[in-house]
């Protein structure tokens, strides 16, 4: 397996729909000239961004968190240009970017720097081949003090690694139940 580089990634996204919107080359200014955590085309990698869309954790209820019977109501819903995410909780959102796997490529996920030095962590499994959709995004404040997440800005970079041959069986053959997701979802079985 290689990683694949800004060339491929550019070319796959513009011939094969494989991230939209699209976005070539890295945004690290607002239009008004203010500073913001950068997205975009990388050198090797695609820096997603994080939808206005938040489910904020909540122990409201004094639920368990069980992932093979999950309580929505464990969550907030919360559409904002920001998301606070309370000291040592998580929370999840979505990209605003859809991606689609091609069928020979594994896409892993890693953390901006920005966010990991703040003590916020991001999580996202690996993006199967031929999984699409909107990739749900998983925000953990490991700190004692609220954190603050940006819609619209940076918060993920994808790598995409290339495999020599098609994978056997891919995440679409085996009608996999996150494919397709447009929202914030949750975990199901």
């Amino acid at each position: 397996m290689a990683i694949k580089s800004d060339k491929w990634i550019r070319r796959m996204a513009q011939e094969e729909g494989m991230i939209e919107p699209f976005i070539d080359g890295q945004v690290k200014h607002c239009e008004n000239g203010g500073g913001l955590v950068s997205y975009g085309l990388s050198s090797y990698g695609y820096d997603v961004r994080c939808a206005d869309e938040f489910k904020i954790f909540t122990n409201i209820n004094s639920a368990i968190v069980d992932p093979k019977n999950f309580d929505e109501n464990s969550f907030v819903d919360v559409k904002s240009d920001v998301c606070i995410i309370p000291p040592n909780s998580f929370a999840l959102a979505r990209t605003v970017e859809y991606l689609r796997i091609p069928r020979s490529v594994l896409t892993i996920c890693l953390g901006k720097s920005t966010y990991a030095r703040c003590g916020i962590i991001v999580n996202v499994t690996p993006l199967e081949p031929e999984w699409e959709g909107h990739v749900t995004l998983e925000f953990s404040n490991t700190t004692p003090l609220p954190a603050k997440i940006y819609a619209g800005e940076g918060v993920a970079q994808f790598l995409f690694f290339g495999g020599d041959e098609d994978c056997e069986t891919s995440y679409k053959d085996r009608a996999g139940k996150y494919q397709g997701q447009t929202g914030v979802t949750v975990p199901n079985l």
